[in-house]
């Protein structure tokens, strides 16, 4: 009877060697042993290339015999908790009962092999999940086409810790170091914090909107529900909203100076209008549960693992949800503005790619879809409308065309461009970038959109503040020698090229730590967090 060792198992197992036959020392063995080894080959074939990167880097040795190993492993895994995970997903308990069947029980080899690449399986997921995500972002369905590199950390590392007992310091190691996630991270263990002190309080609906000045018991409910979040310090009253108010008059039920300016920065963070009133929009910002808002912080701390990795040291990052665009620039410095985004029925889409040039004076081409459902219906309506918004009849071919000859109800394959100039729908510049949805950032001759706090108001492309400085900046830190001012003026549509492309990365978040810390909690415009939390939730198969 030929007798099989670990080492010789391994070696066969992994694809690393030729089999090594031993004598009977804690050994495998059968009459069937080439049966089971076979089906264990197939098995281990179809697994990940880590564990036999992993397992030749340690020349085949098994690495979870001892039990001080597991629980040591096992009791890291709960550290996983503050970065928005489920630590139960890596299977502490099974890992342990597991260890204790094979070792304590005296099973044989195939088992021990069978639960060594279980263990390390799981750890090398778990690793791989808190550096780039858990959750496949393209599998959610939402337009993503921001590409999530592979984990990368040491194997040698890996091994090393498992052998020192490190697995905290391991897991230090490979978690994201990125100050937004540091940020988010703390946040998470804030909010958990009040959970566990009970939340904060629900105010009850309202008719009436609560205003500066008003006196209510729900005032004395909001007072309450901005302190918990450290909005508000439970102090004396703003004595220059109320003249002649001193400590003894205070009254928690009084909605005084204090509480309006807490109400302020609340609603500022929440991208609420910032006029102090408590209305229907306020308040259920307010009633959001506490529990909810532990989930969003979780969830975007999903989004940070896809992302914040391999960023370029200047680009351009958009960041839908939060109406902003900032532009991290070479020389560290960076210049932000406010922006339009795609509303709920035409999503701006989640992506990465270089801006390559800008087009100055540019002609907008209606799209098919703006064309179907905003213009056609107007020229219908009115056909004087292609003349007040200067839009010129093509045929495909590029010929002009008649508009008084054309069935409007039947159209037919025409092409819809509005000039150039200051009323164009991409006002006076275009910044581009390749894509598939034929997205870009744009100016607007609409420049009141800017002053609304929620502005989810375009067909799917960017409005941008302030583009021509953002543009002459570009030109600038890419060394293409442009006049952005001087060539709008000259009144001719043209490409400029950048001597350099510039990265841009076009991004969901919902929640946004500001530079103090402070945690900013955006709508769901695009409704796609609770499909993201389902799947971050979802048990995980090992």
């Amino acid at each position: 009877m030929r007798v099989i060792t670990w080492m010789g198992l391994w070696a066969l197992l992994l694809g690393l060697g030729p089999l090594a036959w031993a004598e009977p020392e804690a050994a495998w063995q059968g009459d069937d042993a080439s049966g089971v080894v076979a089906e264990l080959v197939r098995q281990v074939a179809s697994q990940d290339q880590r564990l036999r990167d992993f397992y030749a880097l340690r020349d085949h040795r098994p690495a979870w015999q001892d039990a001080d190993t597991v629980a040591a492993f096992t009791s890291a895994l709960h550290t996983l908790e503050s970065d928005g995970l489920h630590p139960q997903d890596y299977r502490p308990d099974e890992l342990r009962a597991r260890h204790r069947e094979v070792y304590e029980q005296g099973a044989d080899i195939e088992a021990q092999v069978q639960y060594d690449l279980f263990a390390t399986r799981t750890l090398l997921t778990a690793l791989g999940h808190l550096q780039r995500g858990k959750v496949d972002p393209g599998a959610l369905g939402t337009g993503w086409e921001v590409p999530v590199s592979k984990p990368d950390f040491s194997l040698a590392a890996v091994s090393g810790a498992i052998d020192q007992l490190r697995f905290e310091a391991l897991i230090n190691e490979v978690r994201p170091d990125f100050v937004p996630y540091q940020r988010l991270r703390s946040g998470l263990a804030r909010y958990r914090n009040i959970e566990r002190l009970g939340g904060w309080p629900r105010l009850p609906p309202r008719e009436q909107s609560l205003r500066p000045g008003d006196v209510d018991d729900d005032v004395a409910l909001l007072r309450e529900r901005l302190t918990r979040i450290g909005e508000l310090e439970l102090v004396a009253v703003d004595s220059d909203a109320f003249p002649g108010a001193g400590l003894e008059a205070f009254d928690p039920r009084r909605y005084d100076g204090g509480l309006e300016a807490a109400v302020k920065r609340f609603q500022r963070r929440h991208l609420l209008e910032p006029d102090g009133v408590v209305g229907r929009q306020t308040l259920a910002a307010l009633n959001v549960p506490v529990e909810r808002r532990i989930d969003q912080i979780r969830l975007n701390m999903e989004r940070a693992r896809w992302l914040l990795h391999g960023l370029p040291e200047s680009f351009v990052l958009v960041d839908i949800a939060g109406y902003r665009l900032s532009y991290f620039r070479p020389n560290g410095q960076i210049w932000r503005s406010r922006i339009v985004v795609g509303r709920p029925y035409r999503r701006t889409p989640s992506l990465r790619s270089e801006i390559t040039h800008v087009t100055v004076n540019p002609t907008w081409t209606i799209p098919p879809t703006i064309k179907r459902e905003d213009v056609l219906p107007r020229v219908r309506q009115d056909l004087g409308y292609l003349w007040r918004e200067r839009i010129q009849v093509l045929s495909p071919s590029g010929t002009p065309l008649d508009p008084w000859e054309i069935d409007w109800d039947n159209p037919g394959n025409i092409v819809l461009r509005q000039a150039p100039g200051p009323q164009n729908a991409l006002g006076q510049l275009v910044i581009r970038f390749p894509n598939d949805h034929m997205v870009y950032l744009h100016d607007t001759p609409s420049q009141d959109l800017f002053s609304r706090e929620q502005r989810a108001f375009s067909s799917g492309c960017i409005r941008v503040e302030n583009i021509r400085e953002l543009a002459q900046l570009l030109m600038d830190d890419t060394h293409s020698e442009h006049d952005i001012e001087a060539r709008i003026d000259s009144g001719e549509t043209r490409n400029v090229s950048l001597a350099n492309r510039m990265p841009v990365i076009i991004h969901y978040w919902t929640v946004n730590p500001g530079d103090d810390g402070e945690l900013s909690f955006r709508p769901d415009i695009y409704e796609r967090d609770d499909a993201l939390l389902r799947e971050l939730d979802r048990p995980l198969a090992l």
